[in-house]
């Protein structure tokens, strides 16, 4: 009975973004960050980020570990992500939909997930963790009882923020700000008012994860995903020395590129240089991406480095991705369990020097 109207319903009101209300959510909270960073405080929204190991990460979707949680076979690779960074002194930020809250109530989070919370813990005890919002989340924002169920998990109540600006000056003075947000930025149904937002927390999702309907976000719809970092490209395009890390679509995007465009971009290179063996492999790799995402671009090769994609931390085959800031350079990274051993994989890398002289060159072009 409820199932057809509900759908209607999810359609009639997508999630899908729209331009303008994504450029201008961005932009407020761009400001209010960079406000913060004016005013000189001890605050997590702003962190002076050049000496400082970080690593982003971003949707567990930590659930209850039954059939319908994404992070269940995730939770070996995330606990040793986890365990490598904090003994390396790494700030830990998490950009949002951490925990599944649309699918479950905070008791039964609280209950199955005491590992993981207490590897952040770790990081909360050396004042070395940030805990951003998502839309699965939001609950976090909104609840009245929010800072007594983060004491719960954490020993102490912490604050939990739409994003954080990280700012870093490289030896040739190259100013470069990196804002971090989860991304669900312009989102219809998740990205507006006190209401509405909690409307989709303690309605609106739990009753379309409980009729099974597609709740028609970016991490589900590869058209959504596509449009999403299309419109968070644009956004950061046009900031003069700035970056942006989000998570969100679960798709990882490394300087603006996703892995496909960067295969395409590679073949393109090899053509050139008539390197036939590496095109044999590209051509063997290509098709298989496509199978993946097979959304492409026109102008992929020109785009500016600025925008980036943690990935997630639910993938199906129990893999992570995130994103590390570490010893001048910013990385996209893969954690998997091979025989019951953690492996870390750096599968992109580039200076921030590179990334800031780059940015700076594009505004001035």
């Amino acid at each position: 009975m409820l199932t057809k109207p509900v759908t209607w319903l999810a359609n009639r009101f997508s999630s899908a973004p729209k331009q303008e209300a994504v450029f201008a959510s961005l932009t407020e909270l761009y400001q209010q960050l960079s406000s913060a960073s004016k005013k000189n405080t001890a605050d997590l929204s702003v962190i002076e980020a050049t000496a400082q190991p970080i690593i982003l990460l971003s949707d567990q979707h930590k659930g209850k570990r039954n059939g319908a949680d994404d992070f269940a076979s995730n939770e070996s690779s995330y606990l040793a992500a986890l365990t490598y960074y904090n003994a390396h002194e790494f700030t830990y930020i998490n950009l949002g939909d951490c925990e599944e809250l649309w699918e479950n109530n905070i008791f039964s989070i609280l209950k199955h997930n005491k590992a993981t919370f207490e590897a952040e813990k770790a990081f909360v005890k050396r004042a070395a963790f940030v805990k951003v919002y998502g839309n699965h989340d939001s609950f976090w924002r909104y609840d009245p009882l929010a800072s007594q169920y983060l004491k719960q998990m954490y020993g102490q109540s912490i604050p939990v923020v739409g994003g954080t600006l990280l700012q870093f000056n490289d030896a040739a003075n190259t100013p470069l700000h990196i804002m971090c947000t989860h991304g669900h930025q312009g989102d219809a149904s998740s990205d507006g008012n006190w209401l509405s937002a909690a409307f989709v927390t303690y309605i609106w999702g739990p009753l379309q994860s409980f009729l099974r309907i597609n709740t028609n976000t970016p991490a589900a719809s590869k058209m959504l995903k596509s449009l999403h970092n299309s419109m968070m490209y644009q956004w950061s395009s046009r900031q003069p020395g700035l970056a942006l890390i989000t998570g969100h679509t679960h798709q990882p995007v490394f300087a603006s590129l996703t892995h496909l465009e960067r295969l395409l971009l590679q073949r393109q290179l090899a053509a050139a240089n008539g390197d036939n063996e590496k095109l044999r492999q590209l051509d063997k790799e290509i098709p298989r991406r496509r199978q993946e995402y097979d959304y492409v671009q026109l102008d992929f090769a020109n785009l500016r480095p600025g925008y980036f994609n943690t990935g997630c931390c639910c993938f199906s085959n129990g893999n992570i991705t995130g994103i590390e800031i570490h010893e001048g350079e910013i990385r996209l990274i893969k954690w998997e369990m091979q025989h019951q051993q953690a492996i870390r994989t750096v599968l992109e890398k580039m200076s921030l020097q590179e990334l800031a002289q780059s940015l700076s060159a594009n505004h001035q072009s």
